[in-house]
């Protein structure tokens, strides 16, 4: 446990530069006390590390000390590989990048980790996107991320989802998330009603991106991903569920639980009645969510409430009775 723990503090100081003590315990969850201790022991071991008192202290390795230590352990290794995400990386246009970078940290793990990290890609593989949606490609993702990456303004031409034209926006582009094989621009925009705020765009609707050699100087304290998971949250706030009464076949009621699984869809409900059916209450989005979704189990499902889900069903299924009578 400590050998790993002076790994970690030694990396820390490469990685950093000068750190107080107070910062190096509070980023290894040790005592101050514990954190001198270490220094001592990585000083004995030959390591130019130092401490300065005073206000503007700290602990620091000699300038130009670096090490080629890893500090990787053999699971470590092995989430590194199971994580690589080819997918989204090759869409971010850096495919060949991961696999170069990938290539270079077996050449420099020792043998046994190299072949424990081998192993797990061979054993694991994440596919982030949807069953029939792995053809998908958006054409402007490449550009997008460039920008990203550069603090690079742009200019783009969005549709939303709510308008039946396309709308012409300059953006901060402040990061991209993938979330289920879905791509979103996080990005800062000047509304001439609402002021500057941050907005979440799917880049599938963006049609049009005009990088600008214009820089944007993005907040020190913006963190991504606490950003998206607050985002997330309120987004799952706002939309209410609308609750749908079925009864469903063993069959139907098989799909349904799939369904279910899929995310998006909670069976909050269910209860074996005669016949060996089953009556569910099924949490959809939107009755045109519940609609496409249950449309699809045919004669498996009826559908009990609401009324206006149930009419609807029931037109449709008459229409395709018409049309092949």
């Amino acid at each position: 446990m400590r050998a790993s723990r002076l790994v970690s503090l030694l990396l820390l100081l490469q990685h950093r530069g000068r750190m107080t003590a107070t910062e190096l315990a509070a980023e290894l969850e040790v005592s101050v006390r514990t954190v001198y201790r270490d220094l001592e022991a990585l000083s004995s071991a030959g390591v130019p590390v130092y401490t300065e008192a005073g206000r503007n202290g700290g602990c620091q390795l000699i300038d130009g000390y670096r090490t080629r230590l890893t500090g990787l352990t053999a699971k470590e290794a092995e989430a590194l590989f199971v994580a690589g995400v080819p997918g989204p990386a090759g869409e971010l246009g850096l495919g060949t990048v991961l696999g170069a970078a990938q290539l270079k940290l077996l050449a420099a793990l020792p043998k046994e980790l190299a072949d424990r990290a081998s192993r797990a890609a061979g054993r694991y593989h994440l596919d982030a996107p949807g069953w029939f949606k792995t053809g998908r490609n958006e054409p402007h993702l490449t550009d997008i991320a460039a920008a990203v990456w550069d603090d690079r303004r742009i200019d783009v031409t969005y549709r939303h989802p709510d308008s039946p034209e396309a709308a012409d926006r300059r953006l901060d582009p402040f990061g991209l998330v993938c979330k289920a094989g879905m791509w979103y621009l996080v990005a800062r925009r000047d509304d001439p009603v609402r002021g500057v705020e941050l907005r979440t765009y799917r880049v599938s609707r963006i049609q049009d991106v005009t990088p600008i050699d214009e820089h944007f100087e993005r907040p020190a304290d913006f963190d991504l991903a606490r950003y998206w998971e607050a985002s997330v949250s309120h987004y799952e706030a706002i939309v209410p569920d609308v609750d749908i009464v079925v009864c469903a076949s063993p069959r139907g009621f098989d799909r349904i639980t799939w369904l279910a699984s899929k995310g998006g869809r909670a069976l909050r409900d269910h209860q074996l009645i005669e016949n060996g059916w089953t009556r569910c209450v099924i949490a959809f989005d939107s009755l045109d969510e519940a609609y496409v979704d249950l449309l699809r189990l045919g004669g498996d499902v009826e559908v009990l409430e609401p009324e206006e889900l149930r009419v609807r069903i029931a037109e449709n299924a008459r229409a395709v009775t018409a049309l092949y009578a």
